[in-house]
C-alpha cells in the first residue's frame, strides 16, 4: 500500500530541506594517516571536522560564527593551519589548530588585511604567505617563524604577488605575479639575498597554476603557455623551457605530489566533468578507473602514499570527501552528508547541450528538466549565468537548482563566451568591448529554448550572482522583452562605480576584463545596466551582502533606488552579516524562500 502511494504521489520538498542538504570538502589526511580533517556545513556554517580515514563518526574541531573552509597540515608535527575571515569580508587571518582541536593559536591579527597562505617550509617551522598590509592595493610576500610568530617581509613590490611554496631545501620561495586574470609569471625568490628571478618569460597570455616541486627539483604545474588548454608541464628552475608531460586531455587542474614527491595525482576538466590521473615522476600518466561521472577537487595524499582523498560531487551527489585506494582502484565515500530527508531519486542530472549563437559559435550549457517533463512541455524556465566571468558552470550538486526543479521549473545553466574550460580563445571572446557579444549569447540561449518547445516563451527568468548578477541586470535592461523576471545576487549595476569602489587590490585585474576607467569610461557606461533602467520591463529581485569587498552594496543600492523611484516592481534583500554572496543558513533560507515566492508570482503563475 505504501509503495503504491509513494509511486502515485511525487514528493515536493520545502526550501528548508534543500538548504539542509549538507556538504563536505577539502579533506586532508592527519599526519598518522588514520584520520581526515575536512570542512562541512553540518552546523549551518562551514567548520573543520575530523573523521576516521575509512569513514565513521566525525568530531568537530572549530566552532566559529564565520566559515572555515580549508586546512593544511604541517609537514612535520600534528598541527593544522587554517584561515578565516569575518562576516564574509574576505580579509582572512591565519590560525594554528592543535591535533585534538582543543587549542587555537592566532598567527595573524590584522582585521583590515588579507592574508593568503602560500605553504609550509619542508621542516614545518615556517610558513609563507601574501598580505596587503603595507598597501591595500598590493600584495607583498612574508615568511613567518611559526614558533615565535615573527613575520618578515621578504618581497615588497607594487603588484599582485602570491606565494606558491618553498623550494625543497627551504632556501627559496616560488611565487606568481598576476598581471591580469589570464596572464601571470612565476619567479624564484632567494630568501637570503631577497633577490627574485623570472622563471617564465613568455609571449602572449599564460597562466601557471598548482605550482609544486617534484623530487627531481623541477617545478610541476598546470599552464596554458603556448596552448589553448592548460597542460601538465615541468620546468627546471636553473633555466630552460617548459616541458609538457602529456598531450591535451582537457584543462589540467588540482596537482598534488605524494610525500616523497615521486608520484603526481591530478585532474582534468573535460567539458566540465573531471577525470583523475596518476603520473610517476619519470613515467607516463594513466587515467584512474572506477570513478563516477561528476566533478572532483582537493586532492590530498595519505602519508603512506597508498590512497588519495578527494572532494567529489555530481548533480545527484552532494559534495563529500571520498577516498581512492590505488592498489584496488576502489573509490569509496568517507563522509556522508545528510540529504535532509530528500529522496535522492528526485535529483535531476543535466544534459550537456550546445546551441548556436549569433556568430555560429557553439555555446555549451547544462540543461535541466523537471522529473517526468517531456519535450514541448513549455515550462517556466530559469536561465542561469555563472559568476567570474572567468569561471565555468559544471555538473556539480546545487541545492538551489534541485529546489527549483522540484517546484516545476526547468533550468538552463550557461557557459557563455568568457567562461574557462573551453580554451584560451573562448575565454577572451568577451573582453572589454566584446561585452555585448556575451549578452547576445544569453539572447540566443532563449531562442534555443523556444525552438525546442521546452520553455514557455512568456515564462523565462534570468538569474545569476556576481558577474552573473551583472549579466542578469544587463539582460533585463538590454533585452527587456525576453523576461518575466530577473534575480540578481551581488551583481554590478554600474561598471564605472564598481571599478571605482571595489577593493583596490582587485581593480587592475577587473579592468583587464571589463575595461579601463581611464581609456574605456564611455564604453563602460554604455554597457552599465544603471544607464538603461528606463527600458526594463521585468520585475527584479536584488540580493546583497553588506560586507561585500568585491561588489560593494552601493551597486545594489543604486539600481533598487532607481527602480523604486520609477515605481517599478523590485524587491531588495540586504544581509548585514554577509559578504560576496549568502553563506549562513538562516540567511539562505530567507533568500531562497523570498526568491521562490517572487518567481512563482511573476513567472510560474504568469498567464
Amino acid at each position: 500500500m505504501f509503495e503504491m502511494l509513494a509511486a502515485a504521489v511525487a514528493p515536493t520538498y520545502p526550501i528548508q530541506q534543500y538548504l539542509q542538504v549538507r556538504s563536505a570538502s577539502a579533506g586532508t589526511f592527519t599526519p598518522d594517516g588514520r584520520g581526515i580533517v575536512f570542512s562541512t556545513n553540518i552546523t549551518g556554517v562551514s567548520q573543520l571536522w575530523r573523521v576516521p580515514s575509512e569513514g565513521g563518526w566525525p568530531e568537530q574541531l572549530t566552532f566559529y560564527d564565520d566559515s572555515v573552509r580549508w586546512a593544511s597540515r604541517a609537514p612535520r608535527g600534528n598541527w593544522l593551519l587554517f584561515g578565516k575571515d569575518h562576516g564574509g569580508d574576505e580579509r582572512a587571518q591565519l590560525y594554528l589548530l592543535s591535533p585534538d582541536g582543543t587549542r587555537t593559536v592566532a598567527l595573524t591579527n590584522d582585521p583590515k588585511t588579507i592574508h593568503t597562505f602560500g605553504g609550509w617550509s619542508p621542516d614545518g617551522k615556517r610558513i609563507c604567505y601574501a598580505s596587503n598590509a603595507r598597501n591595500s592595493a598590493f600584495f607583498d610576500l612574508y615568511v613567518m617563524d611559526v614558533a615565535s610568530h615573527k613575520a618578515t617581509r621578504v618581497l615588497q613590490q607594487d603588484g599582485t604577488n602570491y606565494a606558491a611554496g618553498f623550494s625543497p631545501d627551504g632556501r627559496s620561495i616560488v611565487f606568481s605575479r598576476v598581471d591580469t586574470p589570464s596572464n601571470q609569471n612565476l619567479y624564484l625568490l632567494d630568501l637570503a639575498s631577497k633577490q627574485s628571478r623570472l622563471l617564465t618569460p613568455h609571449k602572449g597570455d599564460a597562466n601557471y597554476n598548482n605550482v609544486t616541486f617534484g623530487r627531481d627539483g623541477r617545478l610541476y604545474m598546470a599552464t596554458d603557455e603556448g596552448r589553448e588548454f592548460s597542460g601538465l608541464a615541468s620546468l627546471d628552475v636553473r633555466g630552460g623551457k617548459l616541458a609538457y608531460q602529456m598531450g591535451d586531455a582537457g584543462d589540467v587542474e588540482g596537482l598534488a605530489f605524494d610525500e616523497r614527491r615521486e608520484r603526481l595525482a591530478f585532474l582534468t576538466n573535460e567539458e566540465g566533468y573531471s577525470a583523475l590521473w596518476l603520473k610517476p615522476l619519470h613515467g607516463k600518466a594513466r587515467r584512474l578507473g572506477n570513478v563516477p561521472q561528476g566533478v572532483m577537487a582537493d586532492l590530498d595524499w595519505a602519508p603512506d602514499g597508498q590512497s588519495l582523498s578527494v572532494t567529489f560531487t555530481g548533480p545527484a551527489n552532494p559534495y563529500d570527501v571520498w577516498r581512492y585506494d590505488l592498489a584496488s582502484s576502489r573509490f569509496s565515500q568517507v563522509t556522508h552528508s545528510s540529504l535532509a530527508g530528500i529522496d535522492p531519486k528526485s535529483f535531476v542530472s543535466p544534459t550537456l547541450v550546445k546551441y548556436p549563437s549569433f556568430d555560429g559559435r557553439q555555446i555549451p550549457a547544462f540543461w535541466y528538466a523537471p522529473k517526468g517533463a517531456k519535450p514541448g512541455a513549455k515550462l517556466p524556465t530559469i536561465v542561469f549565468v555563472h559568476g567570474g566571468p572567468e569561471s565555468q558552470e559544471r555538473p556539480d550538486f546545487a541545492s538551489s537548482f534541485q529546489y527549483y526543479l522540484n517546484r516545476g521549473y526547468a533550468l538552463m545553466a550557461l557557459n557563455i563566451r568568457g567562461s574557462i574550460g573551453y580554451g584560451k580563445t573562448f575565454t577572451h571572446l568577451d573582453d572589454v568591448r566584446k561585452r555585448m557579444d556575451a549578452i547576445a549569447d544569453v539572447d540566443y540561449a532563449t531562442r534555443w529554448l523556444k525552438s525546442t518547445g521546452w520553455a514557455a516563451p512568456n515564462k523565462l527568468a534570468v538569474m545569476g550572482g556576481s558577474y552573473g548578477g551583472y549579466m542578469t541586470l544587463a539582460c533585463v535592461t538590454m533585452l527587456p522583452d525576453l523576461w518575466a523576471a530577473g534575480v540578481d545576487t551581488v551583481g554590478m549595476s554600474n561598471l564605472v562605480s564598481f571599478l571605482q569602489n571595489t577593493g583596490p587590490w582587485r581593480r587592475p585585474l577587473r579592468e583587464a576584463e571589463y575595461g579601463s576607467l581611464t581609456k574605456d569610461r564611455d564604453f563602460l557606461a554604455s554597457v552599465s545596466p544603471i544607464n538603461h533602467v528606463s527600458k526594463i520591463k521585468a520585475p527584479l529581485m536584488v540580493i546583497q551582502g553588506a560586507n561585500d569587498p568585491r561588489v560593494p552594496k552601493t551597486e545594489a543600492d543604486q539600481i533598487t533606488a532607481t527602480l523604486k523611484a520609477r515605481k517599478h516592481p523590485v524587491e531588495y534583500l540586504l544581509f548585514d552579516d554577509e559578504g560576496h554572496g549568502v553563506a549562513k543558513l538562516k540567511n539562505r533560507i530567507v533568500s531562497f524562500t523570498k526568491t521562490a515566492e517572487f518567481l512563482d508570482k511573476y513567472v510560474k503563475d504568469r498567464k
